[in-house]
């Protein structure tokens, strides 16, 4: 009787290992992550091994190679955020890291408040059914949150939320930006849902939002986005201030326009 041959034994990757300590914050932009022969040692394995995945951090804007000095983490405003591998290693290591979670909030608070009034302009009925199922699972797993799978549920729903509206801007930039950003508001949102001292509150700041949506009202939906991202970040403890962008936009005065009746 032959025996199978074994399967290869998988060497460490590095460049999972260096994301993980980089996203969670043990490396901060500015800072020389270890040379490639303390790599090598480390890990046992050959330089052209490292080399190699040091270069996917360096191609997804992470890193700088340094001639004779190594290699540097660089500011975040280079990282290539949108990029699936960088996406997921968000997702995975940066929530320890408030830095980050800054950085991604700050994004939200520049940008969803004016998705939202534009959602109130443009929404479609089929739109407004989306926003509200999603906010009816939104409050169901909400008060049923009894264990890890339910608030799972919850915090899914509470995504969904937020993805029918940019997808109600029928704008197709946004429908796909939210797509791409799924992962990391999913962070935001789940370390946010199980922090926060008020949950009903919470839900009641998402209902205001739909509500403006669904009676057309773009300046009560742009305040009402803003409220529910204060909400987080309060209870991320998170230094919150109005959006750079917010702070000078003039809101419309406008009356509602009437629903659409496209399906």
């Amino acid at each position: 009787m032959t025996s199978s041959p074994s399967k290869p034994i998988a060497r460490p990757n590095i460049a999972e290992h260096l994301a993980e300590e980089i996203f969670s914050g043990r490396y901060h932009p500015g800072d020389f992550v270890p040379r490639e022969m303390d790599l090598c040692e480390r890990f046992a394995i050959n330089r052209s091994a490292v080399r190699s995945d040091l270069r996917q951090l360096v191609d997804a804007g992470i890193i700088e190679r340094i001639s004779g000095h190594g290699s540097k983490v660089r500011e975040y405003s280079e990282w290539h955020i949108l990029d699936a591998q960088v996406t997921d290693w968000l997702t995975r290591y940066a929530a320890p890291n408030p830095e980050i979670q800054r950085e991604i909030l700050a994004f939200r608070l520049d940008v969803e408040p004016y998705v939202a009034m534009t959602a109130a302009k443009r929404a479609k009925a089929r739109d407004l059914v989306a926003i509200e199922e999603a906010f009816e699972g939104l409050g169901q797993n909400l008060r049923n949150a009894t264990c890890e799978e339910e608030r799972r549920l919850h915090s899914e729903c509470d995504v969904a939320f937020h993805e029918a509206i940019f997808k109600a801007t029928h704008n197709i930039v946004w429908a796909q930006l939210s797509h791409i950003l799924r992962p990391s508001i999913f962070m935001l949102v789940s370390m946010s849902n199980e922090n926060a001292p008020d949950p009903e509150e919470s839900l009641e700041r998402h209902r205001r939002l739909m509500e403006s949506i669904r009676l057309r009202r773009p300046r009560e939906a742009f305040l009402a986005s803003q409220a529910v991202l204060a909400g987080t970040a309060a209870a991320l403890g998170l230094e919150h201030s109005t959006s750079s962008l917010g702070r000078s936009v003039e809101l419309p005065h406008t009356a509602p326009e009437p629903i659409f009746n496209g399906k």
